[in-house]
């Protein structure tokens, strides 16, 4: 009786134990930071750790190898830039969407919400947040996305009602939101001066299937000539690298 006694006093302490003990490190949610820059990685890194219900599990450079950290580290929510090496941001989502669809994304960009945060969300992603918002709102982001919800800041989501309410017609809309995601990733890969045979290896589809697409953005941008569009496409790639 008294063996029982001890072991049933030694499983209530245990117990006691658990319950007053900080649990802080058993509810941080993992990040996996995908971001081409090291200092940005270094800043939002420090910037996570620092809370109690955040840490960041690991970092990369590009989308290939933030599908093998996805993998070994099994992180809660990926913070994602668009623009890297590779596979873009985009294209990255549509790979997780299709591999490990229980891992949420949150997109940081630079990039014109206009024109990505619409595109990200049909890819599967679960916010879209400037890194012009700054850190509070970065943390309430992440934190909402964690939660299963959706963000996006006043002004998109705004937009976004009144595009999924049908008063916002075609009309309202910019020639560039017109492009379908396969041919916006061609028109950005005109405007880094790629040749036809380098953006079909990039996207993995014919030079044939390239020249098609080439062909429909020429005509929703209103354009006259190819050459015409690679000279839009090049200026506007260069006000994008300026950002």
């Amino acid at each position: 009786m008294h063996g029982k006694g001890t072991a049933a006093a030694a499983h209530r302490q245990k117990i006691m134990k658990a319950r007053t003990q900080p649990r802080n490190e058993a509810r941080r949610s993992k990040v996996l930071i995908v971001d081409d820059h090291p200092i940005t990685r270094h800043g939002l890194a420090q910037l996570l750790n620092h809370e109690a219900d955040l840490c960041v599990c690991g970092e990369a450079e590009d989308a290939q190898k933030a599908l093998g950290l996805i993998k070994s580290l099994e992180p809660d929510l990926v913070l994602s830039d668009i623009t890297m090496a590779g596979k873009s941001g985009l294209e990255l989502i549509k790979d997780m969407q299709a591999l490990h669809p229980h891992v949420a994304v949150l997109v940081l960009s630079m990039h014109d919400e206009s024109l990505y945060a619409e595109r990200i969300l049909r890819a599967g992603a679960r916010g879209y947040l400037m890194k012009s918002a700054g850190g509070a709102e970065l943390l309430v982001a992440i934190r909402q996305v964690l939660r299963g919800e959706v963000y996006l800041s006043k002004k998109m989501s705004a937009k976004m009602i009144n595009l999924l309410s049908g008063t916002r017609t075609k009309k309202n809309r910019s020639a560039l939101e017109m492009l379908t995601d396969r041919e916006f990733e061609v028109f950005q890969l005109l405007g880094q001066g790629l040749s036809t045979r380098e953006i079909g290896q990039r996207l993995h589809i014919s030079s044939k299937t390239v020249d098609t697409h080439r062909l429909n953005i020429k005509d929703k941008l209103n354009l006259r000539t190819l050459p015409e569009l690679m000279r839009y496409a090049v200026r506007w790639g260069a006000t994008q690298a300026l950002i």
